[in-house]
C-alpha cells in the first residue's frame, strides 16, 4: 500500500492568526463594555435599595425628608428625586483596556459628587468588584 503525499496550506493559518490579536482585542472591549453596563445596573438596583457601597444610605435630615413628604416623594434615602441624576449615569470604552462609568450631564455630575461625600454610592465594594471580575471573565470566554 502506497501513501500519498498530503499538502497543507498553511497561508489560511497564518492569516488566521495574524488577525487573532485584533479580534482579541475587539473581544476585549465588548466584553469591557458589558460590564461597565453591569456595573451601573448594580449602582443604580444598590442605590434603589437605599445602600451605598459602603452600607446603608444615612436618613435623610428632617427638613428635607418634610420637603420630600411635601412633593410626594418616598423617605427612604434612595438619591432619587426627579430621575435627572441617576438617568444620566453612561459608560464608554475609554482606552483599549478601560471602561468607564460615569455622568453624561456637568449638572448631574456635580449633584452626584455632593450625594457621594454623605451617601457614598457611585463605587464599588470588594464583593461587587469580585462580580464584575466574574462577569467579564465568563462574557470574555
Amino acid at each position: 500500500m502506497r501513501v500519498k503525499d498530503v499538502t497543507i496550506d498553511a497561508s489560511e493559518l497564518e492569516r488566521t492568526l495574524k488577525k487573532a490579536p485584533s479580534d482579541i482585542q475587539k473581544q476585549i472591549q465588548k466584553s469591557l463594555l458589558k460590564t461597565a453596563q453591569f456595573g451601573t445596573q448594580v449602582i443604580l438596583d444598590r442605590t434603589e435599595a437605599g445602600v451605598g457601597y459602603k452600607g446603608k444610605f444615612k436618613d435623610y435630615s428632617p427638613a428635607y425628608a418634610k420637603f420630600r413628604t411635601k412633593k410626594g416623594r418616598q423617605l427612604t434615602p434612595d438619591l432619587n428625586f426627579s430621575g435627572r441624576m441617576l438617568g444620566s449615569i453612561k459608560q464608554k470604552n475609554e482606552s483599549r483596556n478601560v471602561a468607564k462609568i460615569y455622568f453624561g450631564r456637568a449638572e448631574e455630575a456635580k449633584k452626584a459628587a455632593s450625594n457621594d461625600k454623605l451617601r457614598p454610592f457611585f463605587g464599588f465594594n470588594s464583593i461587587e468588584k469580585d462580580r464584575l471580575r466574574r462577569f467579564f471573565n465568563k462574557d470574555f470566554k
